[in-house]
């Protein structure tokens, strides 16, 4: 018998009425355009405490007998998983402890805090945060909400795949962001049971990716390393019970790099009018990465929308040098009067929009006579900013990114 069966995810839905809500279904133009069919977002970005985390931290907590909740409740995260706990422990009259990395975002500090969770620090990572949540759960008796590895959390997520059933029908395809694996495995074992016709896709950050190594192996397998902007799916090794349900149930998983998934935030905000999280982007991503494997109609995921507002600056600027509408250019001109007038005027003459311009006059590699300028430029798309660089490059300047 598996961990968790469809029963589990009804139940779960059952113990939610009145606490998550049931998040829109939006169909996006530009990814329809892209797949050749309907693609929909489901806008978990939307949820209360601004993720899915809600889902399966209020059910695991409801599951916990009365001795379990008079010691209180005790999580380590940066941020999704702090602000679902903090509020399910707070409808449930539960006390909660959070674990944050020293240096977690402020805004998430505030939100965990502000829905009635008592805020402690420990660490630089998630990991040895983890690490002084244990230390508090054996001191006092708290009892640890894991992130994704609890059958009660996965069954929780699972609701999320009931919604998208009712919502759209006749969905041939789901992707879902993927961290430690409990919200896709939740998706998979309702959508699996109900329709088994429709393909579950796990999405994946490239450079934090521990599922594909881990179905190689069989077991699951620790990262020695992760680095991504998509900090909220960065999970160094798969939960146990989440493994083995994307082991049977989950039809493939792919992963998606930095620079896609920032297009793919650029895109919701764009276009969809939707503050999204890097992590809650990667399932756009994918679909953007390679439109032609996924059979429409499409549901793309939106997992969370909690971001820094200064990541959130960063990120966009990516996305704008990703898709070619941004470009930072080092460029070597002669150090004599009028140079610079027409360096700009032939940015000028090639259509881009000059956003930043700095000098530099010292450096090894630099001739005599010769300045390096660094350059902002705002351009039309890829193709057009080849089109600048090629102007630049046809008036005899040396230019490279910055």
């Amino acid at each position: 018998m598996a961990a968790v069966e469809l029963a589990d995810v009804q139940e779960a839905r059952r113990q939610l009425e009145g606490v998550s809500r049931t998040t829109p279904l939006e169909g996006s133009g530009p990814l329809s355009d892209l797949v050749g069919g309907p693609v929909w977002l489901k806008c978990e970005n939307l949820q209360r405490a601004g993720s899915f985390k809600i889902r399966g931290a209020y059910v695991r907590m409801a599951r916990l007998s009365a001795a379990e909740r008079e010691r209180g409740v005790v999580a380590a995260s940066a941020g999704n998983h702090a602000q679902g706990v903090a509020l399910a422990a707070r409808l449930l009259g539960i006390t909660s402890t959070v674990f944050m990395p020293e240096a977690a975002p402020l805004p998430k500090v505030a939100a965990t805090t502000a829905y009635g969770a008592q805020v402690r620090f420990a660490g630089r990572t998630v990991d040895e945060a983890l690490v002084a949540a244990l230390e508090h759960a054996a001191a006092t008796g708290a009892v640890l909400i894991h992130p994704f590895d609890h059958p009660d959390v996965v069954a929780g997520q699972g609701t999320l795949g009931l919604e998208v059933l009712e919502q759209c029908p006749e969905v041939r395809t789901v992707v879902v962001c993927t961290g430690g694996g409990g919200l896709v495995a939740g998706v998979a074992v309702a959508v699996k049971a109900l329709r088994p016709d429709v393909r579950v896709v796990a999405a994946q950050a490239s450079a934090a990716a521990a599922y594909p190594p881990s179905l190689a192996a069989g077991h699951p397998v620790p990262l020695p390393r992760m680095a991504t902007i998509a900090d909220g799916i960065a999970v160094g090794r798969p939960g146990d019970v989440p493994f083995a349900l994307v082991r049977d149930l989950v039809d493939r998983v792919v992963t998606v790099d930095d620079d896609v998934i920032a297009r793919a935030l650029l895109l919701c905000l764009e276009r969809a009018k939707l503050v999204v999280e890097p992590a809650g982007a990667a399932a756009v991503a994918a679909v953007m990465d390679d439109p032609g494997a996924f059979e429409p109609p499409v549901v793309a995921v939106l997992s969370g929308g909690n971001i820094d507002p200064l990541l959130l600056n960063k990120v966009i600027q990516r996305g704008l040098v990703a898709a070619g509408r941004f470009a930072a250019l080092r460029v070597r001109i002669p150090d004599t009067p009028g140079e610079l007038a027409r360096l700009l005027a032939i940015l000028a003459d090639a259509g881009a929009n000059v956003m930043g311009v700095e000098h530099r006059r010292a450096g090894s590699e630099l001739r005599l006579h010769e300045v390096e300028v660094f350059v902002q430029v705002e351009t039309r798309g890829p193709a057009h900013a080849e089109r600048v660089v090629g102007a630049l490059t046809g008036a005899s300047y040396a230019v490279a990114p910055q």
